[in-house]
This record gives C-alpha cells, structure tokens and sequence, in this order.
C-alpha cells in the first residue's frame, strides 16, 4: 500500500471518529397541554359500586420532566341520563375527583361533564353488563409454548345481542396489568375463552407463570365503541419495537370539549360492570 492510500485511509477514519463525537440537535415538535380524564366507573359484581374516582391530569411533552400535572379545582359530574340523578364529584386536591353515593344501573345511560379553565367537556356511555367468570383452568398445552404455564378463564355469552369484553389479569408483582378484548361476532350465544400465557426466558425461570404465582383476573363488560378504542390501544402498545409495525397515531376517546373542539381531551369516560377472580397456579 502506498503512503498515499494509507494517509487517505488514515484520514477518512479520522473524520469518521470524529463526526460520531459531535451533537445533533433535533427539534421535537411540542403540542401545548390537553385535560386527560381518566374516568373508568367500573361495577364489581355483588357489591353497591357507590365509591368511584375520576382522575383528571393534563398531558406533557415528551422530554419533559415534570412529575405533578394533576389537575385541581375543576367540576366533574356525572348524570344517569334515565333517572336524571346527578353525581357530583367531590375534588380531592390531588388530581382525583371521588363520590360514595354514585348508584350504578345496568343499561341505563350515563354523562360526564368536567368544566376546566372556563371550557366544557362531555362524554356519554351506557353500563353495560358482563357474565360471570367460571371456573378457570391451567395446563401447559393451551397457549404458545407447551413447556410454560398458561390459564383460561370460560364466561357464557349471552344469546341474540352483541356483546363486547375486556379481559385484565395482574400477578401480585407486575408492574402493569395485561389486557385483552374480544367481541362475540362469530361465537354469539356460545361459551367464550381467554388464555393467558408469558413468554419463557431462560435466563430468569420467574419470568414466566410458576406454580404457587396468583393472578387477578377481570373480566369487564364493555361498549363496542371502547372496544375499538381500547384495541387500538392495545395493538398499537404490542407492536411498540416492532419496526414493520404500522406507525402510531393519536387515538381519541368520547371526551368532547363542547366549548373549543380543537382543544380536545385525551382519555375515555366508560361505565362498565365486572366480575373478578385470583387464581394461584398449582
């Protein structure tokens, strides 16, 4: 090689060293901060569902690295469109809004309405009703993997109507709850399943179910227009990494601002019942 090539070799290794030393800024587009209502009035089967709480908080870039955005001192109430009995919920000071003589009844229609900052925000749903879970069952041959834990969870679906569910389960020490939607199109009026299974890793055995694991599961009955709003949800979470996945998009809940609509709310208002179970591995 001559002394040529090797300096321009040299030379070109240099410049490379050099450009992955310097910094590149890039301006991340900021849009200003929106109202996130977290309002999710959930029904436990065979308990009175009078204690509820609607969390209100507001939205922030990025990289920022605030903490706080709770929302404090605005009005959220709700009313049950059929009896037009009024809610209102009492302001915490910390984001959450709470009320203990709320009265839930199936199928009826319900509103929110949150005033913040001088604007009006609505949101309608019906409560909708879900069918017990029955007992559930483990193996290792229902899922992915036959060398790993799964369980199911059987729920009868009623007859004649369509109906929409999620599904959430929890082991004592995940940080966050896994979930599942499912609509009865092409099974109405049949018994319905839903497994539960975690992917194996060989380098930590408790990353997957283990016997003696207990897991809270609940099945929730919901409107087909939060079906579709939670399954988006849902894909666009599972596909997070995924460089052929489809680019995520801003998904909107119910949450109108009925003052400013340009100025929108992030979150969903449902209304739902459920019935829940834990179930320990054996």
């Amino acid at each position: 090689m001559t002394k040529n090539i090797k300096f321009t070799v040299f030379l070109a290794l240099i410049i490379t060293f050099i450009s992955c030393d310097d910094k590149i800024d890039v301006d991340v587009p900021e849009a200003p901060p929106r109202l996130v209502i977290e309002a999710s009035l959930d029904w436990k089967k065979g308990t009175a569902g009078n204690n509820q709480t609607i969390k209100l908080s507001t939205s922030t870039p990025f990289f920022d690295t605030t903490t706080n955005t709770s929302v404090i001192g605005a009005s959220v109430r709700v009313t049950n469109n059929n009896s037009n009995a009024v809610y209102n919920f009492v302001d915490q000071n910390d984001g959450n809004y709470t009320i203990t003589n709320f009265v839930p009844v199936l199928n009826d229609s319900y509103t929110l309405e949150v005033i913040y900052n001088g604007e009006t925000y609505t949101a309608t749903e019906n409560l909708i009703p879900v069918t017990p879970i029955m007992n559930p069952t483990q193996s290792l041959e229902g899922g992915f993997d036959d060398e790993v834990l799964d369980v199911t969870i059987f729920f009868d679906d009623p007859a004649d109507e369509e109906n929409f569910y999620m599904v959430r389960i929890k082991e004592d020490t995940d940080l966050f709850a896994e979930l599942e939607t499912q609509s009865d199109e092409f099974t109405n009026g049949n018994v319905q399943e839903e497994f539960f299974e975690k992917e194996r890793d060989d380098e930590d055995p408790e990353a997957e179910y283990n016997p003696g694991d207990t897991v809270n599961i609940r099945l929730f009955g919901i409107s087909e227009r939060y079906y579709n709003f939670i399954s988006l949800l849902i894909e666009q979470y599972d596909s997070g990494g995924d460089p052929f996945s489809v680019t995520p998009a801003e998904i909107r809940g119910n949450c109108v601002n009925q003052t400013n609509e340009a100025n929108y709310a992030f979150g969903y208002f449902r209304v739902t019942e459920f019935d829940e179970i834990d179930f320990t591995f054996q």
